[in-house]
């Protein structure tokens, strides 16, 4: 859907996407158009599509990219491809791209994928951009990512937060050495973003929303819930990679969904390290506390979908 708000100006638009995919925002100029974040390589197709009406014609000229997880830079590849444009990552996950470290951008060991892509730029705190004929500050976000970085506009007091901040959440943050100090991130991003006053917030997943103070409070509750119990964290973190899991997969018959997900390393490391039971155990009674949620159904033929 795209997001054509009165609250914006008229350089931008936002495009919310369903819930595997990241939003893209869009910015256009008299010299042609930067897209911030790509969506995720299952939904490829209708992100060219999208991308391709929002241009009219016009030339892709940057993708930027608020973190480097699949949901955001799936698509990147192939829009690098088909419109030769330059693609700017966080400067503190540029090295994790160009090695394609599989485990640090949450890909096959989190059973996700994405395709390998370049970075032409890094972008980094306190840098400026000039998008949609507006200036922009970069400012850092870690917690989710700990490279990942938001977008401020003063003048017009918009926030680009990625995963850093939802209406309704923000990003897992990873159990495991160093949690806390992740936690501490997430926290001192929060209060970061709080002391903005943001009047419109464009989060990566979810339509624009005004209230920022509302939503950083139920985010800071959440997160003060998490770093009481690592236990709890490392559920939550399997509950939200598992339904990502099957967004990506599509329908699957439950036996072969269990049989799947306990071949994920991420999810043996945590049955093992939390849990102390085989994966395909903590995997069957992840996917049944999802099902009892509503976050997956089940059909008649014992196939299972996230919903």
């Amino acid at each position: 859907t795209a997001v054509s708000d009165p609250a914006l100006p008229a350089s931008m638009r936002v495009i919310v996407r369903d819930w595997i995919n990241a939003n893209h925002i869009v910015f256009t100029d008299d010299a042609g158009v930067d897209l911030v974040d790509t969506g995720h390589l299952h939904g490829i197709g209708q992100t060219l599509r999208l991308v391709d009406d929002a241009l009219a014609g016009r030339p892709l000229r940057r993708i930027l990219l608020t973190h480097c997880h699949s949901d955001h830079m799936g698509g990147c590849a192939r829009l690098r491809a088909r419109h030769g444009c330059p693609i700017a990552v966080p400067r503190d996950d540029a090295h994790a791209v160009r090695a394609w470290d599989t485990r640090a951008l949450w890909l096959d060991h989190a059973g996700q994928v994405a395709e390998p892509f370049p970075v032409d730029e890094e972008i980094a705190p306190g840098d400026r951009l000039r998008l949609g004929g507006l200036d922009w500050d970069v400012l850092p976000a870690p917690g989710h990512d700990m490279g990942a970085i938001v977008f401020w506009q003063t003048d017009h007091r918009l926030l680009i937060s990625g995963d850093a901040l939802w209406e309704r959440g923000f990003g897992v943050v990873l159990p495991g050495e160093g949690w806390l100090d992740r936690c501490a991130a997430a926290r001192e991003t929060l209060l970061r973003l709080q002391a903005l006053r943001a009047r419109v917030v464009l989060p990566g997943h979810g339509r624009p929303f005004q209230d920022a103070d509302a939503a950083i409070g139920r985010a800071l509750a959440r997160l003060a819930a998490f770093e009481s119990d690592e236990r709890k964290l490392a559920r939550h973190v399997l509950q939200v990679m598992i339904s990502y899991a099957l967004l990506q997969e599509g329908a699957l018959p439950e036996d072969e969904a269990q049989r799947r997900f306990a071949a994920v390393p991420m999810f043996i490391e945590y049955a093992s390290d939390y849990f102390d039971q085989p994966a395909s155990d903590v995997v069957a009674d992840v996917l049944d506390t999802l099902i009892a949620k509503g976050a997956v159904l089940r059909d008649a033929a014992n196939r299972l979908r996230a919903r």
